[in-house]
């Protein structure tokens, strides 16, 4: 079966020439052979007439030159950056540039065929896209696939304390909702995603955020059915700064290069103890309008203080209600919640990545003394890697025994 299903990857493309030699290595590498590339060389038209943006075109220029060969597996291109091809003034961005590929490739493919979300300046092992196509063939419910990622060191000393600091975020942010079980535990990055050619479909296709459209797409599947949180190889996006979306990780390392973590903080773990507090309690809200922490800033979200009201009445069993809840008081609205009741510093986020190791994996924090003194500034490389490398670790176990998610 596995040698039947074709895969469809997807690289959006935007001033990648020092990149692309890597990826079309990796790509050239992989062990399963039934696969087509779709690439998308883009940038909004209005850069021609931008002598700032000159070095883009000139880049996109060699990529096109770069894809304009034969290679070993199958390859489509849309050029979108060339004169009069590329975006309008209200249509653009990275969002645009997966969405047109995935089309493609749901237009193309069968029902059971797969659509990967990979990026040019990540990198991807020879097994990649075989392991994607078994962990679909062994979890034949699956909808979707968030695929774990790790960023690898670069040998430069402030980049990788920036990239361990947005890890750190990120890895912080996955445990506490695994661990509270909640139905969106997931993480989406652009360069590890995949799902079925009939989900694509069945979500009405990705839709083309500037930014955080990995984001909203892999929480469009986990509301479809069942998503798929792990596969035995990662992806490793690349640890660069780019400024070329609103957030993210090259965002994220242009603000740490200035000590501003404001917008990628560590929340404390008993913000996540809230969430679970107000998940739990939706059985109950079912029977009778009861208090639960996240209350207030539903209503305040909402604009409506009874916001399940609705809900309820078009809920037929309790069963029903339960899952209208999970739907409305989604991803989104958790990390606006987390956000919103963050107290943002630089030492109250070592504290609180401090305290959630120190609560939940003591055994850790009994042989590491790095714990007690965190300091993402001061302590060094070797040592803050150590601490990553754990969460990781510890993450993937997690992953490995519970796999799927859904509402």
């Amino acid at each position: 079966m596995s040698e039947l299903r074709k895969v469809y990857a997807i690289v959006p493309i935007m001033a990648e020439s020092a990149y692309l030699p890597t990826l079309l290595d990796c790509l050239t590498e992989q062990d399963y052979s039934n696969f087509e590339v779709v690439f998308c060389v883009n940038q909004p038209e209005s850069y021609w007439d931008n002598p700032l943006k000159q070095l883009v075109i000139e880049d996109n220029g060699l990529c096109l030159n770069l894809l304009n060969k034969k290679f070993s597996f199958k390859s489509t291109v849309f050029d979108r950056s060339s004169k009069h091809l590329g975006w309008d003034n209200k249509n653009y961005g990275v969002g645009w540039a997966r969405k047109v590929p995935m089309d493609y490739a749901s237009q193309q493919g069968k029902p059971d065929d797969l659509i990967v979300s990979l990026d040019a300046d990540s990198v991807y092992e020879p097994g990649f896209l075989g392991s994607i196509v078994n962990s679909f063939n062994t979890h034949t419910s699956a909808s979707g696939l968030s695929i774990p990622y790790y960023h690898k060191l670069t040998g430069d000393e402030a980049i990788d304390r920036n990239i361990l600091r947005y890890e750190f975020y990120m890895r912080n942010y996955a445990l506490n909702m695994l661990r509270i079980s909640n139905p969106y535990a997931f993480t989406a990055i652009g360069s590890g995603m995949a799902c079925t050619v009939k989900h694509y479909k069945k979500v009405n296709g990705l839709t083309p955020h500037k930014s955080g459209e990995d984001f909203y797409f892999i929480l469009k599947l986990c509301k479809s059915g069942y998503l798929l949180r792990t596969t035995p190889r990662k992806v490793y996006p690349s640890a660069r700064y780019s400024d070329r979306v609103f957030f993210g990780t090259g965002p994220a390392l242009i603000k740490g290069a200035k000590g501003d973590w404001n917008s990628y903080p560590i929340y404390p773990y008993q913000l996540f103890d809230q969430v679970k507090e107000t998940f739990d309690s939706f059985s109950e809200l079912y029977i009778s309008d009861i208090d639960f922490p996240m209350n207030d800033f539903l209503a305040t979200i909402f604009k409506d203080k009874l916001w399940w009201i609705p809900l309820r009445k078009n809920s037929k069993n309790e069963e029903s209600f339960v899952k209208a809840c999970r739907i409305k008081v989604d991803a989104l609205r958790i990390l606006q919640f987390l956000k919103t009741n963050v107290d943002v510093s630089p030492s109250n986020d070592e504290n609180n990545l401090k305290h959630f190791i120190s609560t939940f994996y003591k055994d850790f924090n009994k042989q590491n003394p790095i714990i007690s003194n965190l300091n993402f500034q001061q302590q060094s490389i070797i040592a803050l890697n150590l601490l990553r490398d754990f969460l990781v670790e510890t993450e993937d176990n997690i992953l490995i025994n519970n796999p799927l998610t859904s509402l």
